[in-house]
Order: structure tokens, then C-alpha cells, then sequence
């Protein structure tokens, strides 16, 4: 079932996430409908803030053609798709950063270059309630920081830098107000 999806200006996008104690039933068709919703939406990734829920749990999904360096090879060959993660925490992160313009299904039609670690080793829950850990590298990492984000209250607003936050602050104005207006709190 598709969910409805929260844009800024909600409050639900502040909200910090709380842990899964375990994977059950309603979680898992939370995951199955928010995985069903990311596609709806042209998405590679979703957090439950996004659809008004406060778990932590976020998902992922990357295209090949999306995890691949610039000769074309796999970067994560290993990691299946669409990952549903539970109560994801990062291990490790790389020194090296990467800077890539990312967009936000929260933030329709605004993108923003952001500066993140290129890998990230990340420990989660998996949909069946196993524990999981792997090293994520380019667009996965990325995405699933992005992700993770969310699930602390933060948004993509708040990584962008002065100058774009200048540059996008009519977008961002409009963009909140009209949540607002449409959630009558304004």
C-alpha cells in the first residue's frame, strides 16, 4: 500500500526515530509499504519519518546502474535490494568524503550538493529480525546516510551549505509554508 509522504515543514521530519525492540508483523508491512511507496515515488531510499512513523527503520533501494564506479564495476555486488533497515547504526566511516547533489522525496524538486563519507560500515536489523553488518561504498553509502539522517531529525536543509541554504531559501520558504498551511499549522 502506498503511504502518504511527509514534506518539510511537518514536524514529523524532526522527529528523532525510536528503536525496534524486535521485528514483527506490523513492522514488516511497514517496511513492504514503504518500500512499495519509494518506488511509487522515484525513489532509492525512504525513513519512516517520511510517512509519519518515528521507528527506526529506513529503506534503501540503489539500481545497478547506480552502484557501479567509473568503469562500470559493482561497487557493493553483495548487498541485495532493497535493503529494510532496523534500528541502522554506522560502525566505521571512511576519511575519505565524497561530494554528490542529493535530492530528498521530503524536498521535492530541490537538490543540493553534500559532502559524506564515500563508505560507511553499518550495522541494522534485516526484515527477518538477523542482525546484519557490511561495508557500503558510493551511492549506497550515500544513500543510506541520507537515510539515517532522517531517522535523528535531520534534514537535508540542515547539510547544506550557507550559500545553497541563500540560493534555495525561496523553494524552502514556499515549500514549508504550503505544508503548513495544509497540515493547519499555520
Amino acid at each position: 500500500m502506498k503511504l502518504d509522504l511527509r514534506f518539510y515543514g511537518d514536524p514529523a521530519l524532526r522527529q528523532k526515530s525510536a528503536p525496534v525492540a524486535a521485528v514483527d508483523d506490523r513492522l514488516r508491512t511497514l517496511a513492504d509499504n514503504m518500500v512499495e511507496t519509494m518506488h511509487a515515488e522515484d525513489g532509492i531510499g525512504l525513513a519512516a519519518q517520511q510517512v509519519g512513523e518515528t521507528v527506526s527503520l529506513c529503506v534503501v533501494d540503489v539500481p545497478a546502474t547506480g552502484d557501479t564506479d567509473e568503469a562500470g564495476t559493482r561497487l557493493n555486488p553483495d548487498v541485495a535490494m532493497p535493503m529494510i533497515l532496523f534500528n541502522p547504526e554506522i560502525v566505521e566511516a571512511s576519511d575519505a568524503t565524497d561530494v554528490y547533489d542529493e535530492g530528498c522525496l521530503s524536498f521535492p524538486e530541490i537538490r543540493a550538493p553534500v559532502t559524506r563519507p564515500s563508505e560507511v560500515t553499518v550495522r541494522w536489523t534485516d526484515r527477518d529480525g538477523a542482525k546484519r553488518e557490511q561495508r557500503l561504498r558510493g551511492l549506497v553509502a550515500r544513500c543510506v546516510q541520507h537515510e539515517m539522517d532522517h531517522l535523528a531529525g535531520v534534514l537535508i536543509c540542515d547539510r547544506m551549505s550557507a550559500v545553497k541554504k541563500v540560493t534555495l531559501s525561496g523553494k524552502l520558504k514556499r515549500l514549508r509554508r504550503e505544508t503548513e498551511q495544509a497540515l493547519g499549522l499555520a
